[in-house]
C-alpha cells in the first residue's frame, strides 16, 4: 500500500463538479492498494497516518498526530502511486491491485479510519477533482513495503 500524506488546513474532492467530500485542517490522503496487499498493510497505512507526527506543537515542532490535534482525515484513491516509470515514458501500472481488490481496502480503511477522525473521501474509480491547501508545505510518501 502506498500513500501520499499532505497536512492541509483544507481540502476537497469534486465529482461531476458536485463535492464529494470536504475538510478543514487535516490530513488530505492520496492512497494506492498494491497486488498482494494484506489487512497487515492495511493496519500499518491506518496506524502509520493516524498517529504521524506531523502537526505542530506549541513549541511549533512537529510532535503532534491527527489524533492529537483532532483533526479530519480526506482519503482518495489513487492507483497511479504504484505506477512505475522507471523505463520508457509510459508508466507501467502491473504492481497495482486489482479494481475488486482496491475497492474492498480502500473501502475498509475508510471504515476503520472512520472510528477514530472525522473522515470524508473521494468517490472510488470515478473521475476527481482534488482541491487543497497544503498547509506548511508537508508532504510524506509512505509505503507498507517500507521501499522508501
Amino acid at each position: 500500500m502506498r500513500a501520499v500524506v499532505q497536512r492541509v488546513s483544507e481540502a476537497s474532492v469534486k465529482v461531476d463538479g458536485k463535492i464529494a467530500g470536504k475538510i478543514g485542517h487535516g490530513i488530505l490522503l492520496l492512497l494506492g492498494v498494491q497486488d498482494g496487499d494484506t489487512d497487515k498493510d492495511l493496519q500499518w497505512m491506518l496506524d502509520k497516518v493516524l498517529n504521524l507526527r506531523i502537526f505542530e506543537d506549541e513549541q511549533g515542532k512537529m510532535n503532534l498526530s491527527l489524533k492529537d490535534v483532532q483533526g479530519q482525515l480526506l482519503v482518495v484513491s489513487q492507483f497511479t502511486l504504484l505506477g512505475d516509470a522507471r523505463k520508457g515514458r509510459r508508466p507501467s501500472f502491473t504492481e497495482a491491485a486489482s479494481p475488486e481488490l482496491a475497492k474492498t481496502y480502500f473501502e475498509k480503511f475508510i471504515d476503520l479510519a472512520s472510528r477514530e477522525v472525522g473522515v470524508e473521501a473521494g468517490v472510488f474509480q470515478e473521475h476527481m477533482e482534488v482541491q487543497l491547501v497544503n498547509d506548511g508545505p508537508v508532504t510524506i510518501l509512505l509505503d507498507s513495503n517500507k521501499l522508501f
